[in-house]
């Protein structure tokens, strides 16, 4: 009995034992930690450079058809028939829709009756005028009743032609708003039709601009429906005046749409391009903190070897690619963090990371040319 005893209080004393050990082993540890301070943040950097940036006003406008219209009919009638289908490409006169005209060629058939007689008239006054058979103002009377004649019978034809509704310029139909047999009033639609090339970008400029702007400079427009790409125009009118509200003045760029897929009513993405080339320092803008009281970089400092941080306040211009130019406050040459300024305080040692960030991994790449290598 006595010998388990012993056994127990030495297995008891050895398994506290080791937990006092083990505890012990970890306090000295997490002491040495803290006597050599955190380890330094790994970030990524990059070097503030020198660019040539061609000069450029950014602003948004509205995509515009060269010509729209609703087509309408001038006149009232039956539908009788439908040559159209909806989204289908018509050129300048094409048929679309005809409205039913029977009594109107029955009308026309009396006219062209009376003005045969009239016409029978007039000859035989001419003759007997000759021949002084009649007097000159019986000549003059028939004479007005073939030209009223005349005159009636393209009346009525050109009423026939009116309900014969045709395209008033090439383009592509929209959906059609009318069905066979329905009666047709003056002036309701029938099909929407756009001329969608070229099309146009309209666009207001602020009146600091207006000695900037002239018309052939070119253009480049970016739209939602098709991300990353641009497509290039050039100015091709200018509003004389400013207007007063506001200040500004409006702009109108033409584009070439061929292939038809810029249309109408899209938001547009402009930059006016300008003749000339500015050389601005930049950082990619992922390096840059936004702030209330302003923007501000992490500078990579280098004393005796080890790196640490320090925040310089900035002032940031226009932004291109994913790259920002700094006004002041950065030169040349500089390196800031470009990845991981979000962990950072001032004057925090750093550890630089064996990759770039990810935006200057994209452009490294990248050839000479800014093609995908």
């Amino acid at each position: 009995m006595f010998i388990r005893i012993v056994l127990v209080i030495l297995l008891l004393a050895a398994i506290f034992g080791g937990i006092f050990g083990w505890k012990q082993h970890t306090a000295a540890q997490m002491a040495q930690m803290q006597a050599g301070g955190p380890p330094p943040a790994v970030i990524a950097a990059a070097e503030a450079r020198v660019e040539q940036w061609q000069a450029q006003i950014q602003v948004v406008g509205s995509l515009t058809a060269a010509a729209g219209i609703e087509v309408t009919s001038e006149v009232g009638g039956q539908i009788a028939s439908i040559q159209f289908q909806s989204g289908q490409t018509v050129a300048q006169g094409d048929l679309l829709l005809a409205l039913d005209d029977d009594t109107d060629q029955a009308q026309l058939k009396g006219l062209l009756a009376e003005r045969s007689l009239a016409q029978l008239k007039f000859d035989r006054a001419a003759k007997l005028v000759r021949d002084k058979s009649v007097s000159k103002s019986d000549y003059d009377e028939a004479r007005a009743t073939l030209d009223n004649a005349d005159a009636q019978v393209a009346a009525q034809q050109a009423l026939i032609e009116k309900k014969r509704i045709r395209a008033p310029f090439a383009g592509r139909l929209g959906i059609r708003r009318v069905d066979l047999g329905e009666y047709l009033t003056p002036g309701a639609p029938i099909v929407p039709l756009e001329q969608l090339d070229p099309i146009y970008v309209d666009f207001t400029l602020p009146e600091r601009e207006l000695a900037r702007i002239a018309t052939g400079q070119g253009v480049e427009v970016k739209v939602q429906a098709y991300p990353g790409q641009a497509f290039d125009g050039t100015i091709e009118a200018i509003d004389p005046g400013v207007q007063v509200g506001s200040r500004s003045f409006r702009v109108r760029a033409r584009l070439g749409n061929a292939d038809q897929r810029l249309r109408p009513g899209m938001f547009a993405d402009v930059r006016v391009i300008l003749p000339t080339e500015d050389a601005v320092v930049t950082v990619p803008d992922t390096a840059i903190s936004y702030a209330p009281y302003g923007n501000s970089v992490y500078l990579i400092v280098d004393k005796d070897g080890k790196l640490s941080v320090e925040r310089r306040q900035i002032e940031t211009g226009r932004t291109r690619d994913g790259r920002v130019a700094v006004l002041s406050g950065l030169a040349a040459g500089e390196r800031v963090v470009s990845a991981g300024a979000n962990k950072l305080r001032n004057g925090q040692a750093v550890t630089l990371d064996a990759k770039p960030a990810p935006g200057e991994r994209a452009e490294q790449g990248k050839d000479a040319t800014g093609k995908d290598a």
